[in-house]
C-alpha cells in the first residue's frame, strides 16, 4: 500500500513543473502547472495575479534552446512549445499595442502599457527627436518621483536615471528643466497617460523589430505596428504599408514576402531574408496575428493562413484571439471599482532605477560608463549582423516611401525625424531589436536550456552588471559568443534545404503523374463518345484502339453496369 501511494505521488510530481514569469515591473510570478496545461491556463493565472481584465493586448514571450524568440500559443500545450526541460522561464509583454492608449478603460492596463513603452524607450526601439526624448523622460521622472523638491533632488538628479541607451549631459539638463517647470502637480496617473499619448504619435510606437536583410544585402528591421507594416533601415523608416493595403504575408525557408496593393492598381511585393528559417516563421506568425488583430472587424472572420503553394506544403497558422474592435467593445462593458496599483517606482528597477536607491554606478566615471555601454552595443550590433543571411535572388520592390498614419511625407521631413545629428536623438544609431544575442554575453548556458526569455536578458543589461562582472570579462564573453555564432556549422540548415528541395521535386513528379492520368482518362472518354471529329476518327481506326475497346473497355463497362444495377435493386428492396 505504501509503495502504491509513493508511486502515485511520484507520478503526480512528474506531471507538474515549475514556471517563472518575469512581469513588466521586473517582479517575478512563480507557479506550478501541469505538464499538459495549455498556454491559456498560465496566462489566466498571471492576469488574475495582476487583477487585469483588458488582457488581450498582452502575451507571454519565451526563447527556445536555439535562442529564437516565440510568443506562447494559448491553444497549445506549454511543455510541447518550450522544447526544453523545466523549470520554464518566460516573460509577460505587450503583444498588441493599443492604437489609442487613452481609450483604455482601466488604469492598471495603461500602467502596464506605460511600463512596456518605457522599456522600449530604454532599449532603443522607440526613436524620437531630442525635444521629444526630453519630454518623455520628464514624464517618467514625474511619474516615479513626483514634483521637484530642492531638498530631495540635488543638482544633476536626472542623471541617476537611465532613460535611453545613450544620452548627453545637455539632454539631462533639459529633462530636469522640464520636470521642474512644466510638470508640477501632475499625478503619476496623469504623467503616465501623457507619456503614452506622446509616444503614440511617434513613428516607431509599438515597434518590435525583426532583423533581416533586403535583396541587396543591406540590414533592415521589419516591424508590425497598430497602423501597419514598417521597414526600418538605419534610423529611417523606408516603407510603411497600412493594414488595409497588405493583401498577403508569405515565407519560404528564410525568405519573407509582403504583398500589398495601393490605389487599387499599384501592386507591391517586398522581399526580405531572415537570419534563420525559424526566425522567418516567427516573423510570419507575428505578421499574421497583427494583421488579424488590427484589420478585421470580428474574430469570426479569422481564417487559417498557409505559407505553402502547389509544390511547397509550408506552414499553417490561425490567430485564435479577439480582434481590436471586439477588445474595445468588451472593455466598455467593464464595471468594477478600479483595482489598486502597486507602482514599481519605489523598488529597484533594472532598466530605470529609482533615485531613492542612490546614484547609478557612482564609482564609474561618466565618460567611462558611456564608453563601456557604447562598446557593448557595438559588439551586439556586429554579433547580430553576423547572423544575417545573404539574399539569393532579386525581386522588384515598390518605390521607397515614407508615411505617417497613411499620409505621405516629404523625404526631407522624414530625415529630420530620423537621421542622426546634433539636434536629433537616436539612442543607438539604429533600431535595436530585443537583443537575443545577449544570451551569450549575460547569462550562463544553463539558463538557455531552460528557455530563458530574451527580454529578461535585456532588462539585466545594465552598467551595474558590467561593473560587477568586470569590463574585461564582458568583452571576453562577447567575443566568445561572437566566435560561437560565426563558427556554428551550417550543416543542419543545408540538410533541411536539401530535404525541402527533394520534397518539392517529389511533389512536382506526383502532380505531373496525376495530370497525365487525368489527360488519359479525358482522351478515353472522348474516343469512346459519339463525337465525330477527324483526329478522333483516326484514333478509333487504329488496331491498338480496337484491341483496347473490345478487350478492356467493353468488359469494364459491362462490369460497372452490372454493379450499378445490383446496387440499385438492393437499395429498392431496402
Amino acid at each position: 500500500m505504501l509503495s502504491r501511494l509513493m508511486s502515485s505521488s511520484v507520478r503526480s510530481l512528474d506531471r507538474e513543473c515549475n514556471c517563472t514569469v518575469r512581469l513588466l515591473d521586473d517582479s517575478e510570478y512563480t507557479c506550478t502547472i501541469q505538464r499538459d496545461s495549455k498556454g491559456q491556463n498560465l496566462f489566466d493565472l498571471i492576469c488574475h495575479h495582476l487583477n487585469l481584465l483588458e488582457k488581450d493586448y498582452f502575451g507571454i514571450r519565451y526563447v527556445d534552446p536555439d535562442k529564437q524568440r516565440h510568443w506562447l500559443e494559448f491553444t497549445k500545450s506549454i511543455a510541447k512549445q518550450m522544447k526544453s526541460q523545466p523549470p520554464f522561464t518566460m516573460c509577460l509583454r505587450v503583444k498588441f499595442y493599443p492604437p489609442d492608449p487613452a481609450a483604455l478603460k482601466e488604469e492598471i492596463t495603461r500602467y502596464l502599457v506605460f511600463l512596456q513603452v518605457k522599456r522600449d524607450l530604454y532599449h532603443g526601439r522607440l526613436l524620437c527627436k531630442t525635444s521629444d526624448a526630453a519630454l518623455l523622460a520628464a514624464y517618467i521622472l514625474q511619474a516615479e518621483i513626483g514634483d521637484y523638491d530642492p531638498g530631495k533632488h540635488p543638482e544633476g538628479y536626472s542623471s541617476k536615471f537611465q532613460f535611453f541607451p545613450k544620452h548627453s549631459e545637455k539632454l539631462e539638463r533639459r529633462i530636469a528643466e522640464i520636470h521642474k517647470t512644466e510638470l508640477i502637480g501632475q499625478t503619476p496617473e496623469t504623467s503616465e497617460l501623457n507619456f503614452l499619448q506622446k509616444a503614440q504619435t511617434l513613428e516607431t510606437y509599438g515597434v518590435d523589430p525583426h532583423p533581416c536583410k533586403d535583396v541587396s544585402g543591406n540590414p533592415a528591421f521589419l516591424a508590425f505596428t497598430p497602423f501597419g507594416f514598417t521597414v526600418l533601415q538605419g534610423n529611417r523608416r523606408v516603407h510603411f504599408l497600412k493594414w488595409e493595403e497588405v493583401t498577403k504575408l508569405k515565407f519560404e525557408a528564410k525568405t519573407f514576402h509582403i504583398y500589398a496593393t495601393q490605389n487599387e492598381d499599384r501592386k507591391i511585393i517586398l522581399t526580405y531574408f531572415a537570419p534563420t528559417p525559424e526566425a522567418c516563421k516567427h516573423l510570419w506568425k507575428c505578421g499574421v496575428e497583427n494583421q488579424a488583430f488590427y484589420k478585421l472587424e470580428k474574430s469570426s472572420q479569422v481564417r487559417t493562413v498557409s505559407s505553402g503553394n502547389l509544390f511547397f506544403k509550408g506552414s499553417r497558422f490561425r490567430y485564435s484571439g479577439k480582434v481590436a474592435k471586439e477588445v474595445m467593445e468588451q472593455s466598455a462593458r467593464i464595471k468594477r471599482d478600479p483595482p489598486e496599483i502597486h507602482r514599481a517606482g519605489m523598488v529597484p528597477s533594472r532598466s530605470c532605477p529609482s533615485i531613492t536607491h542612490g546614484p547609478r554606478l557612482t564609482s564609474v566615471p561618466r565618460t567611462r560608463r558611456r564608453a563601456v555601454h557604447i562598446s557593448i552595443m557595438e559588439g551586439l550590433e556586429s554579433l547580430r549582423d553576423s547572423a544575417h543571411s545573404t539574399p539569393v535572388r532579386s525581386v522588384s520592390h515598390g518605390d521607397s516611401f515614407m508615411s505617417s498614419r497613411g499620409h505621405l511625407e516629404d523625404s526631407s521631413e522624414a530625415s529630420t525625424s530620423g537621421v542622426i545629428s546634433d539636434e536629433t536623438y537616436s539612442p543607438s544609431d539604429s533600431v535595436l531589436p530585443t537583443p537575443v544575442a545577449e544570451h551569450g554575453v549575460e547569462l550562463p548556458s544553463a539558463r538557455h536550456l531552460n528557455g530563458s526569455p530574451c527580454s529578461i536578458d535585456e532588462e539585466k543589461e545594465s552598467e551595474a552588471r558590467a561593473l560587477k562582472e568586470g569590463q574585461a570579462g564582458e568583452f571576453r564573453s562577447g567575443r566568445r559568443a561572437m566566435g560561437e555564432v560565426r563558427s556554428r556549422p551550417s550543416q543542419g540548415a543545408d540538410v533541411e534545404d536539401l530535404n525541402k528541395f527533394i520534397l518539392s521535386v517529389l511533389r512536382l513528379f506526383l502532380v505531373t503523374i496525376g495530370l497525365l492520368f487525368a489527360l488519359l482518362l479525358l482522351l478515353i472518354m472522348l474516343t469512346e463518345s459519339d463525337l465525330d471529329i477527324a483526329f478522333l476518327r483516326d484514333i478509333r481506326k487504329t488496331p491498338e484502339f480496337q484491341q483496347f475497346h473490345f478487350e478492356y473497355f467493353c468488359p469494364l463497362r459491362r462490369w460497372f453496369a452490372c454493379k450499378l444495377r445490383w446496387m440499385g435493386s438492393f437499395l429498392i428492396s431496402k
